[in-house]
């Protein structure tokens, strides 16, 4: 990140920018000013749109997208569709129709300012001539931070940051954590009966959800870097636990894998019996320590999204640990009875310990309930 210092320079600039931009001559009646910005959310809504393209093909880097609007009309869009590619900005200004010459440009995050697989798109949008940028929210990769904010503005182009800033964000939960952060995003995803259980006491579990559940989580593993499981579900299931759906809206061949993780503390496992192992990148891990394992997956392998597919022991170990960001529970309109399996094994004995959750959505997908909650912040 930027030191303190820096950082409050660059946002002091991004102030002064940000009021020139909106209060100038040209936008001097309130009316005017609200009109500009509500301008301003309706194409960076556009260039949302745009970046939802790439959810599944980008990892790891974050999904972007970008549009270009000269004299109220949309010249260009683009986003940014896999890791090596050419970034958002640049697709939106090769498509342009038209000079983008004092255009504004609308980008869902902040354009990177360093040389990395492509050039600064920073630097693309000032040679291309626009001459302002709009930007839901800054990017909190130390190698941005502010400096492409900074580029632009040095380079005459005025700047405005923090529009649609939390719906831009939402495509990119992992990514700003971890950068944030060094962990990941951490989805709980289970299936469960009515009265909370997940497989009959023998261990059968297939299938107390229907198709439409299976297909939509399938959308889960492809948004996500690694899949966390336990070694009771590999022994029982023998699961694959790859993205294997043609119902994306991509081919499933241009959809990133995945890496599997599976949890072996007891070492039970034999390598030569089970599908997840069919792939080198699986990963075997033994430890106890779960914080460990996420921030490994961070620095050493770049995910910044996790999807934990398990059983109840190691869905109640991350529960207890404190490490769910989003729990997802797809619930059957079945009951299974009190001898089934439990959505999880945790041990609580005080009310005063409980562990709460704040319901963000719920929806029907095909003949189950999709309930999605996000972890209260302590």
């Amino acid at each position: 990140m930027l030191p303190k210092s820096a950082k409050s320079a660059t946002v002091s600039k991004l102030s002064a920018s940000a009021k020139k931009d909106c209060y100038s001559n040209n936008l001097a009646s309130i009316d005017g000013i609200k009109a500009a910005e509500t301008q301003d959310f309706y194409y960076m809504n556009l260039a949302i749109e745009e970046a939802k393209k790439g959810i599944y093909t980008t990892r790891p880097n974050p999904a972007v997208g970008c549009v270009i609007v000269k004299n109220g009309l949309i010249i260009g869009s683009g986003f940014h569709p896999k890791a090596g590619q050419p970034h958002a900005e640049v697709f939106a200004l090769r498509n342009s129709t038209q000079s983008v010459k004092g255009a504004t440009a609308y980008v869902t995050l902040e354009p990177c300012s360093h040389t990395g697989k492509t050039p600064p798109c920073a630097e693309a949008l000032i040679n291309s001539g626009v001459s302002r940028v709009v930007i839901a929210g800054l990017d909190p990769n130390p190698k941005v931070a502010g400096r492409g904010v900074t580029m632009l503005l040095e380079a005459g182009i005025r700047v405005r940051v923090g529009v649609c800033t939390e719906q831009a964000e939402q495509l990119n939960l992992g990514f700003l954590k971890s950068m944030r952060h060094k962990m990941p995003y951490v989805r709980l995803k289970i299936a469960s009966s009515l009265d909370g259980r997940t497989a009959m006491a023998s261990g059968e579990s297939k299938w107390i959800t229907g198709p439409a559940a299976r297909e939509d989580v399938q959308k889960l593993r492809a948004m996500s870097g690694a899949i966390i499981t336990g070694s009771q579900t590999i022994i029982e299931d023998n699961p694959s636990l790859n993205v294997r759906s043609n119902q994306l809206g991509v081919p499933v061949d241009k959809v990133p894998q995945p890496r599997i993780v599976v949890l072996d503390r007891r070492r039970r496992l034999d390598k030569d019996q089970y599908k997840v192992f069919e792939t080198p990148d699986t990963l075997l891990w033994t430890e106890p320590d779960l914080s460990h394992l996420l921030h490994k997956l961070v620095t050493e392998y770049q995910v910044h999204d996790v999807l934990v597919e398990a059983g109840s022991q190691v869905s109640g170990s991350f529960i207890e640990a404190g490490l769910v960001d989003e729990l997802i529970v797809y619930q059957a309109p079945c009951v299974l009875g009190h001898s089934a399996k439990p959505m999880l094994t945790l041990d609580i004995e005080n009310l005063c310990c409980q562990r709460r959750f704040q319901l963000i959505d719920c929806a029907q997908v095909g003949t189950d309930l999709k309930l999605v909650y996000r972890a209260n912040q302590a």
